[in-house]
């Protein structure tokens, strides 16, 4: 227990004590992570030494003893510092500004809701519950913000005459009532259609392309219970 007159604390102060052995002659000490001048108090075996007197603090990482130290003396050094409770978060204010990024390393919940990205489809919301990301599939997908609203097009659907892609009017922002299939279509790596990736059970996979051209070093392999059209829609007989 240290020995000296006893320090004084508020609400408001917070104290970290850290301690080192000296070696034979040591005069120079470096206090773990630093301190405020003129806020840290110094014990060496237990005494209470006196600043100017005993030792001098003034850069605010190392302590300097008047008299070396013997080999095995035990400084102790009893860091000061204050905070306010206006810093600190109070459970009791209805509003708090936090400058600055917060990270939190649980679930952050709140009575009413945690405010977050709305999913909706044609203006009904068609998500709930805590989402942490979207992954559209497919070709053709365009994303477009506009004042914190994204707008999102899917080839095949939301416009046009409902297959292919869809064309939009001068600006790029509406869909018109059309859109078009490639006469044309190529397969550029190897394909496996499986129930990995084409339906767990016997399922027709199909193309709207007239034509399907699998390029060179390619290869399609249709599994076990798939049957491949190509041409659904007959547009190729037009």
């Amino acid at each position: 227990m240290a020995i000296g007159r006893p320090i004084s604390l508020t609400n408001n102060v917070a104290t970290k004590t850290t301690s080192v052995t000296a070696t034979g002659g040591q005069t120079l000490f470096t206090v773990v992570g630093g301190y405020r001048v003129n806020e840290i108090a110094v014990f060496k075996n237990g005494l209470k030494l006196q600043q100017e007197t005993d030792y001098t603090a003034s850069d605010g990482s190392t302590v300097t003893l008047t008299s070396a130290a013997t080999g095995g003396d035990v400084l102790q050094f009893e860091v000061f510092d204050t905070f306010k409770i206006t810093d600190a978060i109070n459970a009791n204010e209805t509003t708090q500004t936090i400058n600055g990024s917060l990270v939190v390393s649980g679930t952050l919940t709140g009575e009413n809701g945690v405010k977050g990205v709305g999913i909706f489809s044609g203006g009904d919301e068609i998500a709930a519950g805590i989402i942490t990301s979207l992954n559209f599939i497919g070709a053709g997908n365009t994303f477009k913000e506009t004042n914190g609203k994204v707008d999102i097009s899917i080839a095949g659907g939301g416009g046009g005459g409902g297959l292919g892609t869809a064309i939009k009017y001068d600006g790029g922002s509406t869909s018109s009532p059309f859109s078009f299939i490639d006469a044309e279509s190529f397969v550029e790596s190897d394909l496996l259609l499986d129930t990995t990736n084409a339906g767990a059970s016997d399922s027709y996979i199909v193309s709207v392309s007239p034509k399907i051209t699998v390029n060179t070093g390619a290869a399609v392999t249709v599994g076990s219970g798939k049957t491949m059209i190509i041409d659904v829609l007959q547009i190729g007989d037009l």
